[in-house]
């Protein structure tokens, strides 16, 4: 925001341009998303999102990165829902809240190492470096992807002869996902109404320094990283919905096989639209006082409080509809993974 000259309301326009490119484009894709093989998929939306990253580590000026960031939203919105689908077409159901628990210690590596580091650099060499960073750090995974992972299209034999817009149709027409959609959306929320913003609200409010910054998210990404694969194998003991480690855990076992794919590209479009409109709120509800310090965070906490009484209440009915007809979506697909 400083180096830029940008306010409140544009940086979360910053935010949300992502999320809402990233929605359309996971609209467009969710009628092919479960016609190709899904590594061909993964490579493809994830070359676009590193080209993207690169335009934003270039981009001289607000509306350029305004741009890149559109750009980078178009390819890095799909590649969610195909890591999802993948994750659910090679697990049984009763694995997958294990599955999903590791999954989910990629956000805490990422607060482990991605932000500190990407903090210390920016204050280096300026707010360009973690854009460049993720470039040269996501070139080299690409490479191990395409390399190492087999072919995943074993949900390619169970493809009937529909259009790619029938596909989609079908799915979002489908009463059980429509439920589902809406409560995802409601769970995406109140991470793009606060997170945006904490940096700016523990420096300028709370008092800590930029250089004790990484500090904060060092610890939470450790915790986050030993709790995550724990919650996870809880959730398989004990129930999903008593854990709630996180909604697409659930989401996971509503699709068919065929149809999964295509649920989880519409999912992730609705949760980033949702969070794009939900920053741009953040954006206008929060505004920047004397000494650079933001004024009515506490009221985007109020919102919050809301949001999740009303999505408890929505997982609780799926919840039981997923116990319902868990043992048939169980078995596992025949589907090559990652290759030793």
């Amino acid at each position: 925001m400083p180096a830029l000259k940008i306010t409140p309301t544009q940086f979360g326009l910053v935010v949300s341009v992502y999320a809402f490119s990233a929605g359309a484009s996971g609209l467009l894709a969710a009628g092919f998303a479960d016609r190709y093989d899904r590594k061909k998929m993964l490579l493809f939306f994830y070359v676009g999102f590193i080209v993207g990253t690169l335009f934003c580590g270039l981009a001289p000026n607000f509306h350029a990165l305004l741009l890149a960031r559109m750009v980078t939203g178009l390819f890095g919105g799909v590649l969610g829902a195909v890591c999802g689908a993948i994750a659910t077409d090679l697990f049984e159901y009763e694995l997958r809240g294990r599955v999903m628990g590791l999954m989910q210690t990629a956000f805490a590596a990422s607060q482990i190492l991605g932000i500190p580091a990407g903090l210390y650099f920016s204050n280096l060499w300026g707010w360009h470096a973690p854009f460049i960073m993720i470039v040269l750090l996501g070139s080299v995974v690409g490479v191990l992807i395409w390399m190492y992972m087999k072919p995943i299209d074993g949900h390619l034999k169970l493809q009937g002869d529909n259009s790619a817009v029938r596909h989609l149709v079908e799915t979002v027409k489908t009463p059980n996902y429509l439920f589902a959609f809406v409560t995802m959306a409601l769970l995406t929320t109140g991470g793009f109404m606060l997170m945006p913003f904490a940096s700016a609200f523990t420096v300028n409010n709370l008092g800590i320094s930029m250089e004790q910054l990484p500090m904060i998210y060092l610890v939470s990404g450790i915790s986050a990283m030993i709790i995550g694969p724990m919650i996870g194998k809880v959730s398989d003991a004990v129930g999903k919905f008593r854990v709630f480690i996180v909604g697409s855990l659930l989401m996971s076992a509503i699709p068919t096989p065929a149809q999964r794919g295509s649920f989880m590209s519409v999912s992730s479009s609705i949760q980033q639209m949702s969070g794009g409109l939900a920053s741009i709120v953040a954006g206008l509800i929060v505004v920047e006082g004397a000494g650079g310090k933001l004024e009515h965070f506490n009221t985007l906490g109020y919102i919050i409080v809301g949001v999740i009484s009303a999505t408890l209440a929505m997982m609780y009915i799926i919840n039981k509809s997923v116990e319902g007809k868990a043992p048939a979506v169980g078995p596992v697909m025949e589907t090559p993974g990652i290759s030793e």
